[in-house]
């Protein structure tokens, strides 16, 4: 099972949204995945497979955590969610 985090500046609000997508992506695939979100700072202090934020966050989590950081500009868009989990999935 994979662990994934859902990433904004204050942990509520566009995360919770992410983190839906994120979910409905995955089940769509099959995936069995856990998806936490969280704000900036608490990121950067956990372990997860795969890390998916804003843009503008995207950099500041790369250089924070070994795990690889996707970049989402649009949290609803299931299409973008899904192809930013599919290029983890390689």
């Amino acid at each position: 099972m994979y662990k994934f985090l859902a990433v904004c500046g204050f942990g509520v609000g566009s995360s919770l949204v992410l983190k839906m997508s994120i979910e409905k992506a995955a089940k769509e695939r099959g995936v069995e995945c856990e998806v936490e979100n969280m704000d900036l700072s608490s990121a950067k202090g956990t372990n997860a497979d795969a890390v998916f934020t804003s843009q503008e966050l995207g950099d500041e989590l790369k250089t924070a955590t070994k795990s690889p950081v996707y970049p989402i500009q649009r949290y609803m868009d299931k299409e973008e969610v899904g192809q930013a989990l599919d290029d983890f999935l390689g």
